[in-house]
């Protein structure tokens, strides 16, 4: 038999850019395995910063730059983390991007900053981030992690941006600081248990409720 029959070539199929799998990484948070509704991560600031809808997307979009990029820089680094101190390494990265986030809000949405207040800062606890870190980036390629925080970043987001619509909506009557139903001729004094942490509940309850009715959600024993 000749030489290169006898030599097995050993062909590495490379996987697309946006392959299924991948781009499974991007849609399953925002739906199957939301962080807020299946995960149960992160909702407290669905609670604290979801009165109105303006800070909420900032707060979205705060989450998902944090998220993505911590993500890709741990799992750029996962190899030579030491694993006793993984957790230590992870919050400092994870904090440099918060600072990051916290400086250009005040630089170019100082009213924003000062409405979302600590809650920029405590997106270093935010479990989705560091969850995220523990369960994917840690163990996974770059690139394959930036998509998962991502994803995940932006199902947190979608929530936060439901419940502030309905919060704000039916509690000032307006939406995105726009009087909806004044414009419309109808007077609306406001609700004001959609102003508190409950009436926050209660959307996220719903949309719990809502969500796993539409999927067939059923709890295993």
């Amino acid at each position: 038999m000749s030489t290169e029959t006898n030599v097995e070539v050993n062909v590495v199929k490379k996987e697309a850019l946006f392959s299924k799998n991948r781009r499974k990484l991007l849609t399953d948070p925002l739906d199957s395995n939301n962080p807020i509704t299946v995960q149960i991560l992160g909702v407290c600031s669905a609670l604290a910063v979801t009165v109105q809808l303006e800070p909420a997307i900032f707060m979205a979009l705060g989450v998902t730059f944090v998220t993505a990029f911590s993500n890709l820089f741990i799992s750029m680094m996962r190899n030579s983390i030491p694993s006793r101190i993984r957790i230590v390494v992870q919050l400092a990265v994870v904090s440099l991007f918060v600072i990051i986030v916290d400086q250009l809000l005040k630089a170019y949405a100082y009213d924003v900053s000062k409405k979302l207040s600590v809650f920029v800062g405590l997106i270093i606890t935010n479990c989705i981030v560091m969850g995220r870190l523990e369960a994917y980036a840690m163990a996974n390629k770059p690139w394959p992690s930036f998509l998962d925080g991502i994803g995940n970043g932006l199902g947190y987001g979608a929530i936060l941006v439901v419940v502030a619509v309905f919060r704000e909506l039916l509690g000032s009557g307006s939406l995105y600081g726009f009087k909806v139903f004044e414009s419309m001729g109808i007077s609306y004094t406001g609700n004001g248990v959609m102003m508190i942490p409950a009436g926050a509940c209660i959307i996220v309850g719903l949309i719990i409720w809502a969500q796993r009715a539409r999927n067939g959600y059923r709890e295993t024993e």
